[in-house]
């Protein structure tokens, strides 16, 4: 199985008046700067075969996003990447086909996290993701065998890799 985990993008403010945490939507900044690195993901990543999302907004407007940029796959909101752990977030993956590329948007600093576990690291500070960042990882069909990170990108560099 190939992975690739995005965090949301850059969103109104916690703490907005107004406006609760859960539905805090994407800037107009963190909507234009995610779309050059949705296309820049696009362009090093085969389509996902699943786009699974947080419910919260600001992450399931990331994931429509990247849906465009990859083109014919539909985001599916899934509880476990906005209110789940790490835990809840690998059962999720564990129910994926295994040949599948699977697309996860989340949160941190439960990506960092699951991004450990799946590397055998148990230092999840070493991969925090900056929003509108993104990581690609193999993982073996059996389970069996810690995955292998394949990159871990800034979303400066996946906002290079998108424009003409």
């Amino acid at each position: 199985m190939k992975l690739l985990l995005i965090r949301h993008a850059i969103a109104v403010a916690s703490g907005t008046p107004g406006v609760e945490d859960d539905e805090r939507p994407l800037t107009s900044r963190g909507r234009a700067r995610f779309h050059d690195a949705a296309r820049g993901l696009a362009r090093i990543v085969d389509r996902p075969d699943v786009l699974l999302t947080s419910p919260l907004v600001r992450a399931a407007e990331t994931a429509e996003i990247a849906a465009r940029a990859f083109g014919k796959v539909e985001p599916r909101p899934e509880r476990a990447l906005g209110h789940g752990g790490p835990e809840a977030i690998l059962a999720l993956l564990k129910r994926q086909p295994s040949d599948a590329t699977v697309a996860m948007v989340g949160h941190e600093p439960v990506l960092s996290q699951v991004l450990a576990r799946l590397l055998g690291s148990g230092r999840a500070e070493r991969f925090a993701f900056k929003k509108g960042g993104a990581a690609l990882v193999d993982l073996p069909g059996d389970g069996a065998a810690a995955g292998q990170l394949v990159w871990f990108l800034k979303p400066r560099i996946l906002r290079r890799l998108g424009k003409d």
